[in-house]
């Protein structure tokens, strides 16, 4: 390539002879600018993009790949894991920050991760993770923008992104760390109880328990995007709430149902009827229908896989509104236990699972 960055016909290379020392990614050395500091009556389409990413779109996708010593292929697998489509090789559309993240995977790949589909296989989880999160920040913003002036105007929404995102930034990196560190406890734990064999391959004995809002599509149908939306936010706070308090952990949200996990089959199950207890008193929720397997799981990426969570998804299925159904290695778990009562149903018949036993869960004083 003839062009590189920091030559005459581009831009400095960030770290180069005539340029400024590399950033850190935007919203660390490069801080979002003070609102007061921005001339918002000569407001540009690319000001709130600026303001987001911190410094301005100046390198095409060659020179970012030069300058971080990138495989050209690879950059492009990694750019897509991560959720966005290919760009025009000779388009200018990355950062300086873009060049630290990129220079990043560089060096993590030399050290950490010297397989190419793992890389791609991390960049996918974070992604999805962080596009759910944006999605949710942008809607947030539109709607406080909306509340204080009266209407969504690109000066109310850049304004309020420099005041609103290190804040948000900033909160994020704590409640991850939080996270962190309570998922290394979990790990350090499980560590201990399981054998190395399971471990090198992350599998994990878990219960796995899902909850399924009955007759979501007609619900829809009756309300207007506003309840929609209101019942959505509630179910999550609902079910996030009791799964948090009963020692679990919520692995997703899609739409109208919520997978979870715990160590211990008593916690799931505890959970399961505090989930449909505390269902029944919200008038605008509909019943529940709640599926839990028990035994070893997959775990990667941050979501689970295998028998035991498509056993659950299938008892969740079956499982008659207001009810919770349990396999056999949950009953086997639980059926000492004073706690719960748990009475065999007829053999279900379900799709992959053409003999699957399944007992009813109740609490004890349900007898």
């Amino acid at each position: 390539m003839s062009t590189e960055p920091g030559s005459a016909a581009g831009p400095t290379e960030p770290g180069s002879a005539g340029g400024s020392t590399e950033p850190g990614p935007a919203g660390a050395d490069q801080p979002l600018p003070d609102p007061g500091s921005v001339d918002w009556s000569e407001l540009e389409g690319g000001v709130l993009d600026e303001l987001i990413l911190g410094t301005p779109r100046e390198f095409t996708r060659d020179e970012l790949v030069e300058a971080a010593g990138l495989d050209p292929e690879e950059s492009g697998r990694l750019w897509q894991a991560l959720g966005f489509p290919d760009s025009d090789p000779q388009e200018r559309v990355f950062t300086r920050a873009d060049l630290h993240a990129a220079r990043k995977v560089t060096t993590l790949s030399q050290d950490w991760l010297p397989d190419p589909s793992a890389r791609e296989a991390v960049a996918r989880a974070i992604a999805q993770s962080l596009s759910r999160l944006a999605e949710w920040q942008i809607g947030m913003l539109a709607q406080m923008a909306a509340a204080q002036v009266g209407e969504l105007t690109p000066r109310a929404a850049a304004q309020l992104a420099a005041q609103v995102l290190p804040e948000l930034e900033e909160l994020q990196s704590y409640v991850w760390r939080r996270h962190l560190a309570a998922t290394a406890a979990r790990w350090t734990a499980g560590a201990q109880r399981s054998d190395a064999q399971h471990i090198a391959a992350d599998t994990w004995p878990l219960a796995v328990g899902f909850a399924d809002m009955v007759g979501f599509t007609r619900t829809t149908r009756r309300r207007s995007m506003d309840e929609l939306g209101e019942m959505i936010e509630r179910f999550g706070a609902v079910t996030n709430e009791v799964i948090a308090n009963g020692r679990g952990r919520v692995i997703k949200t899609v739409g109208d149902e919520v997978l979870y996990v715990t160590e211990h089959p008593a916690d799931a199950a505890a959970i399961a009827l505090g989930l449909r207890d505390r269902v029944r008193g919200e008038p605008s929720l509909p019943p529940l229908r709640i599926g839990i397997a028990n035994g070893m799981v997959l775990a990667r990426y941050g979501d689970v896989y295998g028998e035991v969570v498509n056993v659950a998804a299938r008892l969740t299925s079956e499982a008659r509104p207001d009810t919770v159904l349990v396999d056999r290695e949950m009953h086997e778990a639980l059926r000492d236990d004073p706690r719960f009562d748990l009475r065999r149903i007829a053999t279900l018949h379900t799709r992959g699972y053409s003999h699957l036993r399944a007992w009813a869960l109740r609490g004890a004083r349900e007898r």
